[in-house]
């Protein structure tokens, strides 16, 4: 018996009877180090195969395999940002356990995916454009950021910081300021600063709350009317400019695109040279957006940047583990592309261009019942008027070209094959709007550079057929169009082609 007493006491003490004993044990758990958990980023590419989300992280631990009652829960949580990046989600049920798939739509972009169970972020999905990063930049740059990636309001996508090209946002970021800079004008505006000899009136309240704890006496706080062009939010451009520049010099490497945004950044700078840089406040620039006189699109698209860079959340590419949530319809991207390239073919050969999302191609259907109208009206992408001859261009952001081109219209799957007639019915359907001699359709499908060079060289990027009906001949064209710069164009062929046949 007495040597178990000794054990019991001392055992005692260890759970709490001794004043010293428990506490360190206590604070030596509490401040034993933990190791963060890695929140996972789920990968796809536009349009690819759909991507299996495990249930480990969206939901908890349960005897029974699977998603359980919280599957249900996962997609009305995320619905909205499903909606943003173009996923359509899947609820395949399986014989031990249902499980959910995400299909990739036309949208590159990153979103966050909370939990069924407490609706925090626990994970982050990145779509991947089908055409590398490398052509989407070059797409960005040389169509001046027409069609710049959107940012969306929701929280940090975990670990997307890294995997994104830093151009992806700075480049919206330089042009938006760029554009603010550009509407700033010259004349009167109420401006704050500390003075030693004041000027117009005295802010006492901010006098008494920061000279004076400060022993600052001389330092008076006053707003007064000034002429110029809005000094301090130059100021807060310049020092933005600053530090988008170091990200890209830093993050970017030799990557082309951020090498010409960089040089960009520079020359912005430049004309910011006049002033000191300074890290606006997050409340300024919130009171900036709140201002009713804010009226210019040009000004408030610059401050929201601003906020942007305020906020450091990692612009792509960089330091940050986590990045901002942002989407970019690959569609409207494409098209835009297809119609710089035929302009450019048009302002050597001649010619009116016609773009249907500035409404120019429309064409309203009347239909005797509108209620059981389906379609409002006709709008081809892009329209080119050459004296008798007029061609329609529809730019499809499809990968049906390279398919039928390395695995034959036979071994196509009939899905894939339908959606390829249906283009064609679409275009003919176009072309039959317009009365001239000469009617050219012309489906443009992309490729990468690489491959459209091997096409090209060979004479299989397009391909032509006749149709002859009312006394006119309408000629059909399917062709490939390279996903990628004009100045990849020009090093893929060591000149600039001819894109039309």
């Amino acid at each position: 018996m007495r040597s178990g007493t000794p054990w019991r006491m001392s055992a005692q003490r260890t759970e709490g009877a001794g004043p010293r004993g428990p506490t360190r044990f206590r604070s030596a758990v509490r401040r034993s180090p933990q190791v963060p958990q890695q929140r996972r980023l789920y990968r796809a590419t536009d349009h690819g195969a759909p991507v299996v989300i495990r249930p480990e992280a969206f939901a908890p631990a349960s005897r029974e395999p699977g998603w359980g009652p919280f599957a249900e829960s996962f997609l009305r949580i995320n619905e909205t940002a499903f909606a943003a990046l173009d996923l359509h989600p899947e609820l395949v049920a399986a014989p031990n356990a249902a499980s959910i798939r995400l299909h990739p739509g036309g949208r590159t972009g990153a979103i966050p995916l909370r939990s069924g169970q407490t609706g925090k972020v626990v994970s982050g999905f990145l779509v991947e454009p089908r055409f590398g990063w490398a052509g989407v930049g070059r797409v960005l740059h040389e169509t001046g950021w027409s069609s710049a990636p959107n940012l969306l309001r929701f929280p940090l996508v975990p670990g997307s910081g890294r995997e994104v090209p830093p151009w992806v946002l700075a480049g919206p970021v330089l042009s938006r300021l760029e554009a603010l800079l550009r509407s700033l004008r010259r004349g009167y505006r109420d401006r704050e600063d500390l003075l030693s000899n004041p000027r117009g009136r005295i802010l006492w309240a901010r006098y008494c709350q920061e000279s004076m704890p400060r022993a600052q006496w001389q330092k008076l706080p006053c707003r007064f009317p000034d002429l110029g062009s809005d000094p301090l939010l130059r100021r807060h451009v310049r020092w933005a400019l600053e530090k988008v520049h170091a990200d890209l010099v830093t993050a970017g490497g030799r990557d082309p695109v951020a090498v010409s945004l960089a040089d960009l950044a520079t020359r912005l700078i430049a004309i910011v040279a006049d002033c000191l840089p300074l890290m606006p406040r997050r409340e300024v620039l919130q009171a900036e957006l709140n201002r009713p006189s804010l009226s210019s699109d040009a000004l408030l698209s610059g401050v929201e940047a601003l906020s942007w860079i305020v906020d450091e959340r990692g612009l792509g590419g960089g330091r940050e583990q986590d990045g901002l949530a942002w989407q970019l319809p690959l569609d409207e991207l494409w098209e835009r592309w297809v119609e710089a390239l035929v302009r450019e073919e048009v302002k050597h050969s001649g010619g009116d261009v016609f773009v249907g999302r500035r409404g120019e191609t429309a064409f309203p259907l009347h239909w005797t019942n509108p209620s059981l109208r389906s379609l409002g009206h006709l709008l081809p992408d892009i329209v080119v008027r050459r004296g008798r001859s007029v061609r329609i261009i529809d730019a499809k952001y499809k990968a049906h070209l390279l398919e039928i081109d390395e695995e034959g219209w036979l071994r196509m799957t009939e899905e894939r094959r339908d959606g390829h007639r249906a283009d064609l019915h679409q275009v003919l359907a176009y072309a039959s709007l317009y009365e001239a001699e000469d009617v050219t359709a012309t489906l443009a499908y992309p490729l990468r550079i690489e491959t459209w060079k091997a096409l090209f060289e060979s004479g299989h990027h397009s391909s032509t057929a006749e149709l002859l009906h009312g006394g006119r001949t309408l000629h059909l064209e399917i062709q490939g169009f390279p996903f990628g710069g004009l100045s990849g164009l020009e090093k893929a062929l060591g000149e600039r082609p001819r894109i039309f046949v």
